[in-house]
């Protein structure tokens, strides 16, 4: 499942190609709305091995992780879990509902809808991804992906691309986690869980643009709205450079899932003390 055309090639907006099992070429966003597609009504796309079937509650993208957490996919069946995540936090950094990255120049349907609403919208219509970590049935973290349409809003933008070489397929934007959960390892769960995701999408070249603290500084984790480089190098992402004032770029290539689809899991009895 090797991917093409993810080059030096410097435009913002086209997305790249990815060339399926079956001879196949498109594009990671195309490859994400076929997944949240199959979520939604469990039917599989013809030829595509890339899902299967589902129940309530148990669609993970990958196995039961080693702490004993579960992943699944955001989509229509796992929104209310979310929504239940981000309602005991009042929305999440002042009511965002973790829809700030994927505001464009065209911010009105946004401001219409507000930002429950709209999140909503775009998770129902395959326009929002990431991958959600469950302590039995609650969603405890999540860790949200997409392209680089998908999620155009980066802080530092423009900096950003005045230090871009290549343009990368998918992005890691926004992080968090329950706050009964914080400093356990399930941040590091829940990109585990995204990249897991990503690979199933066709791989590719992830980027993410962690908090670079200086040695010995601590900071609350309620502030870390993408961990910390430290976290990323564990997961053996690579620095690549600064952006802005205390975040930075690191990248890692995530290869094609080598099964290709979407297996149904058993939940794990519940870790909640």
């Amino acid at each position: 499942m090797p991917l093409t055309g993810a080059g030096a090639d410097r435009e913002l907006w086209a997305p790249d190609r990815v060339l399926l099992t079956d001879g196949v070429e498109r594009s990671p966003r195309s490859v994400l709305s076929a997944i949240t597609d199959t979520l939604r009504t469990g039917v599989t796309e013809g030829g595509h091995q890339m899902t299967v079937a589902h129940s309530p509650s148990t669609v993970a993208g990958m196995s039961t992780t080693d702490n004993g957490y579960r992943i699944e996919a955001l989509g229509p069946q796992t929104w209310d879990a979310f929504a239940d995540l981000a309602g005991r936090h009042n929305g999440v950094w002042g009511g965002c509902w973790c829809t700030y990255f994927h505001r464009g120049l065209d911010d009105s349907e946004r401001t219409q809808l507000g930002n429950q609403a709209y999140k909503q919208r775009l998770v129902e219509q395959g326009r929002a991804h990431a991958a959600l970590v469950f302590d039995g049935d609650v969603a405890v973290a999540w860790c949200q992906f997409g392209t680089v349409e998908e999620l155009p809003n980066i802080h530092h933008r423009k900096e950003w691309e005045l230090g871009l070489v290549r343009r990368p397929d998918f992005r890691i934007t926004c992080l968090f986690v329950d706050r009964r959960y914080r400093r356990k390892g399930v941040a590091a769960t829940a990109v585990g869980g995204a990249l897991e995701l990503i690979g199933i999408a066709g791989g590719g070249l992830v980027e993410a643009y962690p908090h670079d603290l200086p040695a010995g500084k601590k900071t609350s984790a309620s502030f870390l709205y993408n961990a910390t480089r430290t976290m990323y190098e564990q997961l053996r992402f690579t620095y690549q450079r600064p952006k802005g004032q205390g975040n930075c770029v690191m990248t890692k290539e995530i290869p094609a899932s080598s099964d290709g689809g979407v297996r149904r899991r058993r939940p794990p009895i519940s870790r909640r003390q």
